[in-house]
C-alpha cells in the first residue's frame, strides 16, 4: 500500500477515535434504524386498532338492524299472514301451496332490497323449519342450534360467521367471508300492535357483509402502506441527512488534523528558522572577513609563490558559496516585508539574465525570450521578484548542465485577469515523486545545496497575491509559470484599448 494511502487511513482511523463530534450523528442514525422497526409496529398495532373497531362497529349494526328487522318481519308475518290464514282456513300449514305463497310473498316483499341474505321461521317446539327463503331447507328437523334455543326461550342473540385476513388481499389466497345471524322470538302481537310474552316461533335472518367486511380489511391494508410510505419516506430523508452530516464532519475531522500537522509543522519550522537565523547571522560576519582576507593573500602568494594563489581562489569560491547558502536561510527564516509598487512581471526576468549572461553562454545554454509588449503593470517588490526570478534560472541552469535551451515568456493567464512568467528549461526534468515535495523547505535531490529555493520563490509569489505551476517531464525539462493577478482598474481590456487610442 502506497505510503500517502496508509497515511490517509490513519488520518481516518484517529478521526473516528478523537473526534467526539461525530457521537451525535452515530446516535442519530441508531435512532433512525430504531424508529422504523418502532413506526412499523406502529403501523400494524394502529391498524389492527382501526380494523377491529371497525368490524366491531359494522357488526353491531348489523345485529341491530337484523333484530329490527326480524321485529318488523314478526309484526307483518303475524298480521298478514298468521291472522288471515287461521281466520280463512283455521289452521296454518305452510305445506299448503297457498299458505306458502302467501307468506314468501310476504317475506320477499319485507326484504326486497334490502341486504338481507336469508330468513328461516323455526317451529317453537320441535325446531323444525316452517319456512325458509331457500325451499329445499323446508322440514328439515335440527338445524337450530345453541342460539335457536336462547331464542325459543325468549332472548334475542347473533352469531357471527367469518374467515379472511390482510392475507385474504393477496392473489390465490382464501376469499374474505362473512354472515351474521340474528335469532328473534317469533310473538303473537295484541290488538294494540304489543307482542306478547308467548313465543310460537324462532325468526333467524342471516346477514352476508362479505363486502363490507372486504372494505374493512382493505382500509387496514392501506393504512399499513401509507404508514409504511411516509415512514420509509421519513426515514430515506433523516439517513440522507446522517450520511451527508457523517461526511462533513469527517471532512471537518480530516481538515482539522491536517491544520494541526501543518500548525505542528510550522511551529517546528518557526523554532527551526530562529534558530537558522541566529546561526546564521553568526556565521556572516565571520564568513566575510574570511573572504576578504583570501582575496588579499591571493594577491600577495602569487608573488611569493606563484602557481599558489588558485588555493586561495578555493577559499573565495567555497567562501562565496557559503555566503549564499547563509543568505538563503535569512531569507527564508526572516519575516518578509514588500514593499508593491506597480511594474513589468519581464523587469525582473531581464535582469536576471543580464546577470547571468556569461554563465549561461559559459554552460552552453541558449536563451529564447517571447515578453508581450502589451501586458499591464502588477503590484510587486523589484527585489524580491528578482531573487524569486534568480533562484529559478538558476535551478534551470543547474538541470541543463551539459547545455540546452531555457525560454522565458510572459503573457496573459487564462481568464485575463492574471498575467504569467513561464521559466522553460530541457534538462533532466523532476522525477512524479519529487514533484510533490519540490517547495517543501530543506527538500532537494542535489548532492549539494540547501533545498530552500524554490520554497523561498513560492513565499514571494504567495506574499504578492499570486501562484506557482509546474509541470515536469523527467528526461524533456520542466516548465515553471508565475502567475500574479493584475490590479482590477487595470485588466487586459483597458489596458489594449489604453493602447489602441
Amino acid at each position: 500500500m502506497p505510503e500517502h494511502s496508509l497515511r490517509s487511513l490513519f488520518r481516518l482511523l484517529r478521526a473516528k477515535v478523537t473526534d467526539k463530534s461525530l457521537l451525535p450523528f452515530a446516535l442519530v442514525n441508531y435512532f433512525a434504524f430504531t424508529s422504523f422497526a418502532v413506526i412499523l409496529a406502529a403501523a400494524f398495532v394502529l391498524s389492527w386498532l382501526i380494523a377491529d373497531n371497525a368490524r366491531s362497529t359494522l357488526i353491531r349494526r348489523s345485529e341491530a338492524y337484523s333484530q329490527l328487522f326480524a321485529d318488523n318481519l314478526n309484526r307483518q308475518v303475524f298480521v298478514q299472514f298468521v291472522l288471515p290464514t287461521v281466520v280463512r282456513y283455521g289452521h296454518i300449514a305452510i305445506s299448503n301451496q297457498n299458505q306458502y305463497e302467501n307468506l314468501d310473498e310476504i317475506v320477499k316483499n319485507l326484504t326486497r332490497g334490502m341486504n338481507i341474505k336469508e330468513v328461516t321461521i323455526y317451529d317453537s317446539v320441535d325446531n323444525i323449519v316452517a319456512y325458509s327463503t331457500v325451499q329445499p331447507l323446508m322440514g328439515q328437523r335440527g338445524l337450530g342450534g345453541l342460539e335457536y334455543s336462547k331464542a325459543a326461550l325468549g332472548e334475542e342473540n347473533s352469531v357471527v360467521i367469518s374467515s379472511g385476513s390482510l392475507l385474504s388481499l393477496l392473489p390465490g389466497s382464501e376469499a374474505i367471508f362473512c354472515t351474521v345471524k340474528t335469532y328473534v322470538p317469533f310473538r303473537p302481537e295484541t290488538r294494540q300492535a304489543r307482542q306478547t310474552d308467548d313465543v310460537i316461533g324462532v325468526i333467524e335472518v342471516e346477514q352476508d357483509i362479505s363486502e363490507d367486511m372486504r372494505a374493512i380489511i382493505v382500509l387496514q391494508g392501506k393504512v399499513i402502506l401509507l404508514s409504511l410510505a411516509i415512514m420509509s419516506l421519513l426515514f430515506a430523508i433523516l439517513s440522507m441527512i446522517v450520511v451527508r452530516a457523517n461526511r462533513i464532519m469527517a471532512r471537518r475531522a480530516e481538515e482539522r488534523i491536517r491544520l494541526e500537522e501543518e500548525l505542528n509543522e510550522a511551529q517546528r519550522l518557526a523554532a527551526l528558522g530562529k534558530m537558522v537565523a541566529s546561526v546564521s547571522h553568526e556565521i556572516k560576519n565571520p564568513l566575510g572577513i574570511v573572504r576578504s582576507t583570501a582575496e588579499v593573500l591571493s594577491g600577495r602568494i602569487g608573488k611569493l609563490a606563484p602557481g599558489s594563489e588558485r588555493l586561495a581562489g578555493i577559499i573565495v569560491e567555497e567562501t562565496t558559496r557559503l555566503d549564499r547558502i547563509v543568505r538563503d536561510f535569512l531569507d527564508f527564516a526572516r519575516p518578509r516585508t514588500s514593499a508593491l509598487t506597480p511594474g513589468q512581471l519581464q523587469e525582473p526576468a531581464e535582469r536576471v539574465l543580464a546577470f547571468l549572461h556569461a554563465e549561461l553562454e559559459q554552460a552552453g545554454i541558449e536563451v529564447e525570450t517571447h515578453f508581450a509588449p502589451d501586458l499591464p503593470a502588477v503590484l510587486m517588490d523589484s527585489a524580491h521578484m528578482y531573487q524569486m526570478v534568480f533562484n529559478m534560472v538558476y535551478n534551470a541552469m543547474q538541470a541543463m548542465r551539459g547545455g540546452g535551451r531555457l525560454r522565458l515568456e510572459t503573457g496573459f493567464a487564462p481568464g485575463g485577469r492574471a498575467v504569467r512568467l513561464a521559466i522553460v528549461d530541457t534538462g533532466c526534468g523532476i522525477a512524479p515523486e519529487d514533484l510533490k515535495q519540490i517547495f517543501t523547505p530543506f527538500f532537494t535531490s542535489k548532492t549539494r545545496g540547501t533545498g530552500l529555493g524554490l520554497a523561498i520563490a513560492r513565499s514571494i509569489v504567495e506574499k504578492h497575491g499570486g501562484r506557482i505551476e509546474v509541470s515536469s517531464l523527467v528526461g524533456a525539462g520542466s516548465n515553471f509559470t508565475i502567475v500574479l493577478p493584475v490590479p482590477t482598474e487595470s485588466g487586459p481590456q483597458e489596458h489594449r484599448k489604453t493602447a489602441t487610442s
